[in-house]
């Protein structure tokens, strides 16, 4: 885009206050327009293919999807979209793996206005937009592939339900929360502790507290 065009941003967040306060946010930025806005998963990927826009503000919890699925859906869809993740997760938790699927940052949403509205700007230039905190835990990783955690062989979906578990939440909550199944989300943990050679869901959430996944 050239500099002087207007940013089109797209909002996909199952949080109506969210949504709105986005929408203000960038209703007070000169060169930013709400083009449009989802708050599920399944009409943040019809909006896409419906609307032209530059960037997608994309939460990372949505009720029907997970937000790294929509994201990857997203990108097939639209590969020159530029989609800036916005979560309540810390960086640790979410950050990586949505930049490997294809985010162009990743954004706490807790972070000041005008730092989204930079990261906007950024992205929208066609660069990533990392914190200085992710940019020093994408510094440590370099050149220590070999010593991977257990919780990097995870699946977005086991992943997701191991933080899920570690907060607490029994399989049921967490089919529920995620509209599939406690078959599935049973499958999910049966998984992740035969990948983490892990016995129970007690062994679990110490790992998840020691390697500082959850609070």
């Amino acid at each position: 885009m050239t500099a002087k065009e207007t940013i089109k941003v797209l909002i996909a967040d199952d949080h109506a206050i969210v949504r709105e306060g986005l929408k203000q946010i960038l209703a007070d930025t000169r060169d930013m327009v709400v083009a449009g806005a989802a708050e599920n998963g399944n009409d943040a990927v019809k909006l896409v293919r419906s609307v032209d826009a530059h960037i997608l503000l994309l939460d990372i919890s949505m009720p029907d999807k997970n937000g790294i699925e929509v994201l990857k859906l997203i990108k097939k869809e639209a590969p020159g979209l530029a989609v800036l993740v916005l979560s309540m997760h810390r960086e640790d938790q979410y950050a990586i793996r949505s930049l490997k699927a294809g985010a162009a940052g990743y954004l706490n949403k807790q972070s000041a206005p005008a730092e989204l509205v930079d990261a906007i700007r950024q992205v929208a230039s066609g660069r990533k937009y990392i914190s200085p905190a992710l940019a020093q835990e994408l510094a440590n990783q370099i050149g220590d592939d070999r010593n991977v955690p257990p919780h990097e062989t995870l699946s977005d979906r086991e992943y997701q339900t191991l933080i899920m578990i570690a907060s607490g939440k029994t399989v049921s909550d967490i089919a529920l929360e995620l509209s599939l199944s406690v078959k599935t989300i049973s499958m999910y943990r049966t998984r992740l502790l035969q990948k983490m050679k892990l016995r129970h869901n007690a062994e679990l959430t110490h790992y998840a507290i020691k390697n500082h996944l959850v609070e």
